[in-house]
């Protein structure tokens, strides 16, 4: 892959994709949403794919427009303080991670290895949400409030999952090779399945699976699976 300028290759991508994908909250109105398609085709095929992966990548942008539609129908329906759609969207931090976050991880399956990396964490810079382009992530996803949220390489999340501010989808450990360096690729991250809630500040480490509709209070700390329809709280003394 050519990387030359890859942050400002990264910048580019997220600006020409979030004027796509929200045509009328992003970017300038001059330009037609066709124009900037091929605009971002363009940038795709000279700078890190070929002619063909770039045709293929604008065509599944109506696949991740869906996808941040329903994303957005989650945030509105999950926050009483939300007026609008149309103030999820401006005003939500979720929406501009997982913008960045479902095109990096589109952009990582197609074989692009830097510029998915450096699209999130240009999110992670401007929300604190900090969500690996490896994670799976399906429709109906939100996070309310955002701020400290990490999700790791190897997370499988469903449908219809919230997350709280500060909760961590991390690695219990790092199984090491033979000369005492961390083997890369496999799986160590969380499972959340769908329905799943897990609030603030919740932390949830290791290959685990956490049942669909079970809810994790907050200031939990998980390591085993967690049973379908499960309430974990913390005990009271």
């Amino acid at each position: 892959m050519n990387y030359t300028y890859p942050i400002n290759t990264a910048k580019e991508i997220a600006t020409l994709s979030r004027s796509i994908l929200f045509p009328d909250f992003y970017g300038d109105d001059i330009r037609s949403v066709e124009t900037k398609k091929m605009l971002l085709k363009d940038l795709l095929a000279t700078r890190i794919l070929t002619d063909e992966q770039a045709t293929t990548f604008i065509s599944r942008l109506d696949d991740i427009s869906r996808s941040l539609q329903t994303d957005v129908e989650a945030a509105y329906n999950g926050d009483p303080a939300a007026k609008s759609r149309d103030e999820i969207i401006c005003c939500y931090p979720v929406i501009k991670a997982l913008v960045n976050y479902r095109v990096a991880h589109e952009l990582l399956t197609m074989g692009v290895e830097l510029i998915p990396r450096i699209l999130t964490e240009m999110a992670h810079s401007e929300t604190g949400i900090d969500i690996h382009p490896g994670a799976q992530i399906g429709d109906y996803f939100t996070i309310d409030h955002g701020t400290g949220v990490v999700i790791g390489e190897t997370c499988i999340i469903g449908r219809n999952v919230k997350l709280y501010q500060g909760v961590t989808l991390g690695a219990k450990s790092f199984p090491l090779d033979e000369h005492g360096n961390p083997i890369k690729g496999i799986p160590r991250h969380p499972i959340l399945e769908d329905d799943v809630i897990v609030y603030s500040n919740s932390t949830i480490l290791g290959r685990i699976t956490v049942g669909k509709g079970a809810i994790i209070g907050g200031n939990v700390w998980i390591t085993q699976d967690v049973a379908p329809g499960a309430r974990i709280v913390q005990y009271r003394n």
